[in-house]
């Protein structure tokens, strides 16, 4: 793709267009945040770095922002998350499905801590999980790989790892929230509609802005 887009509000008026966003090349012939951009704008810590946008368009309600396709990190434009949650997400209640053995006991637990306390960081969800021992951040990174892929929680941003006087001291850790913390927060109306008309809503919106080999892919990974 030749376009390249050098600013955060360029990024968001993308994003509002193409609807699905993944930060590196997920779907033959179709954009990614890295193929859009310059790569000497990549972490360098500045307001032109797309590593910098990725939480910010989460944090601003400009797209959610997880990997909830394929354990891929994607981004998915505010109006057609609800659409996309409709179709990769489940009707039952969080409880109904972990009684009910779908959701595994980690998942579980994460997601009740996540609810509870909308924006954790992973250091402390981890801690407060009972996972914070070196032998089980499988565990742990596997239960929040669960959770994004059913569209449970959505990442919400970013919490910068501070000193005593305030300055930025090591890793930055990712934040979550509840999709529906999410949509809330940010004011997204879910449409009343079933799975089969959500389906048909993003099949009319890729015809729009996909090549044929990408929508083909495109219906594959969401089973459109």
């Amino acid at each position: 793709m030749e376009q390249k887009i050098k600013t955060y509000e360029e990024a968001i008026n993308f994003i509002e267009e193409i609807g699905l966003l993944p930060l590196a090349p997920l779907v033959p012939d179709f954009p990614s945040l890295n193929s859009i951009t310059s790569t000497e704008h990549w972490y360098t810590d500045t307001e032109f770095d797309p590593w910098m946008w990725r939480t910010k368009f989460s944090a601003d309600g400009v797209a959610g922002y997880g990997k909830f396709l394929k354990k891929k990190s994607v981004l998915i434009s505010r109006r057609l998350l609800p659409y996309v949650k409709k179709v990769l997400g489940h009707s039952e209640s969080m409880e109904e499905r972990y009684y009910n053995g779908v959701v595994s006991k980690d998942a579980f637990t994460v997601y009740e801590i996540i609810k509870n306390e909308a924006g954790i960081d992973t250091r402390a969800l981890r801690e407060k999980a009972g996972l914070k021992e070196k032998e089980n951040k499988k565990r742990f990174d596997n239960a929040l790989l669960e959770l994004q892929g059913t569209m449970d929680i959505v990442i919400s941003g970013i919490q910068v790892k501070t000193n005593a006087e305030g300055e930025k001291n090591g890793w930055s850790s990712t934040s979550f929230e509840t999709y529906e913390s999410w949509e809330k927060r940010n004011k997204v109306e879910a449409p009343e509609i079933n799975e089969e008309e959500a389906k048909s809503y993003l099949k009319a919106h890729f015809l729009k802005v996909a090549s044929n080999e990408s929508i083909k892919k495109i219906e594959k990974i969401l089973s459109l």
